[in-house]
């Protein structure tokens, strides 16, 4: 259901976005440091976009990869602790040997 959800609101605001630059078609400058050219608006907007998206799932990618390393690191550190006995439990089984 969250991934449907997900869909659709990425669905309305790529028709939003979409809308938006067919609306704008004038030539705009666009000054990329050394070159200076005229280019459509609408290049202009969909250019940014795209390297907003871009830019946010390399972001959100890094998050994933470092949230799996902990998890990982986590998992070894779980069955590290489940392989070494319990100084717990063996000082309840002592004092049960004694009390009997």
């Amino acid at each position: 259901m969250k991934a449907q959800t997900a869909f659709i609101i990425g669905i309305i605001a790529a028709i939003i976005i979409a809308v938006f630059a067919v609306l704008n078609v004038e030539s705009v400058p666009v000054n990329l440091l050394v070159v200076k050219a005229q280019w459509p608006l609408i290049l202009v907007i969909l250019g940014s976009v795209l390297l907003g998206a871009i830019v946010a799932g390399m972001m959100s990618l890094m998050k994933v990869l470092q949230l799996n390393a902990e998890i990982k690191r986590l998992r070894t550190a779980k069955q590290a602790n489940a392989d070494q006995p319990h100084e717990g439990s063996r000082q309840k089984k002592e004092v049960k040997k004694q009390s009997h």
